[in-house]
């Protein structure tokens, strides 16, 4: 995936070459400076700096990494913070911006970067990540790299206070774990009041959506077993079926009336496969197969294999993150979540973070990935 972000400690990151918030002077400083020296060997690497003499803010130069797992640290010298009236912005775009270049130019596939100069240099954590995600895909909409964002702890990590705020209320408002227990305790939530907060959220009907995602799962297996010998016998027993929407499937197998090709008339009538749905909704809408892999966070290898395979069951974030290259609606999506045998729920915090999403017209994967990782939920394209 060309974009992620990760917690850990940028000095075990194994890339081409990541990125150290540098001191202007030949010499290290604090925070992520300092770890750097440290774990590359810092007199080896205070030579190589020496070679450079003083750097302006923004600027960007090269050493090699020594004792560190990357080939390369590209070092950039981040701005400190004064008011954001004095370039600190545009000079924070620059250190990521010539970070990336250098990488392109050195013919390097990845790179991973700190969230720079919000240490000791004392950026707003959550203007610097701004700043940083906009950078960055900037850069990826014209070129091709694996970017990594690499947060040490999450109090380092820090959304506008808007956005997290909004975010916030939205799950408080509908996420049903947190009802239930509020209402309920730590008992099962009555029947109804979780159908009537499922239908609010999500207006087509969940059981049949959850009937449809167990049937997607069941194909693949079902299929399977077409090939054993005693298939004949195995699918006469009672299966384990117990919601409505499989009534119909219980009577077909039950008292040994199912026959091979009734299984098969059942699994020609699921509905349209996930591939050939995703395929549809990129020719309706006039769009460029690379631009909609591209936007999801998907190699063209992976793209490929779904092309070429009809049954081809894709991971849910990817399912998820191709709805939102293709700036699906709630209701689509979940039509094209329910072709690859997944729903959405309002007892799942990703489902929400998804929602909300779709509901306010945020579709970029970055700014998305974000709101998922605050979250600790699976960010997509990963």
């Amino acid at each position: 995936m060309p974009f992620k972000i990760i917690r850990d400690d940028i000095t075990r990151v194994k890339a081409d070459a990541i990125v150290n918030t540098a001191n202007p002077e030949p010499t290290y400083g604090e925070g992520t400076d300092y770890a750097v020296y440290m774990a590359a060997g810092a007199k080896e690497l205070l030579s190589e700096r020496k070679k450079i003499g003083a750097m302006q803010t923004g600027e960007v130069f090269v050493t090699p990494a020594f004792r560190l797992p990357a080939k390369y640290i590209i070092h950039a010298v981040g701005p400190g913070w004064i008011d954001g009236n004095h370039g600190e912005l545009d000079d924070l775009a620059s250190c990521y911006r010539k970070s990336l270049l250098m990488a392109k130019q050195m013919r390097l596939e990845s790179i991973a970067f700190p969230l720079i100069a919000t240490g000791v240099n004392g950026f707003p954590k959550d203007k610097a990540l701004k700043t940083a995600l906009e950078t960055i895909a900037a850069f990826l909409e014209h070129n091709e790299m694996d970017v990594t964002l690499v947060v040490f702890n999450r109090e380092a990590f820090v959304l506008s206070a808007a956005l997290a705020d909004d975010v916030r209320q939205f799950i408080d408002d509908n996420y049903a774990g947190k009802r239930q227990t509020e209402e309920y305790g730590t008992g099962s939530a009555p029947g109804a009041s979780m159908s009537m907060m499922e239908s609010a959220l999500f207006p087509a009907s969940r059981s049949a959506d959850r009937s449809f995602a167990r049937l997607g799962r069941i194909r693949n297996r079902l299929s399977k077993a077409e090939s054993r010998p005693d298939f004949e016998d195995a699918c006469c027993e009672e299966p384990v079926f117990k919601d409505e929407p499989y009534q119909s499937l219980r009577a077909a197998v039950s008292n040994k009336a199912v026959s091979k090709e009734s299984l098969r008339d059942i699994l020609d009538n699921i509905g349209e496969s996930f591939r050939d749905r995703l395929l549809r909704l990129i020719e309706e809408r006039g769009l460029a197969e690379p631009d909609v892999y591209k936007k999801a966070f998907i190699d063209r290898k992976l793209f490929s294999k779904i092309r070429r395979n009809p049954g081809y069951s894709p991971k849910k974030q990817t399912a998820v993150a191709l709805a939102f290259a293709l700036r699906l609606n709630p209701d689509e999506t979940a039509d094209l979540l329910k072709s690859a045998g997944y729903a959405l729920s309002s007892s799942s915090k990703f489902d929400l973070i998804v929602l909300y999403c779709m509901k306010n017209g945020i579709y970029d994967l970055f700014e998305i990935n974000a709101l998922l990782f605050q979250y600790e939920q699976p960010m997509l394209g990963c």
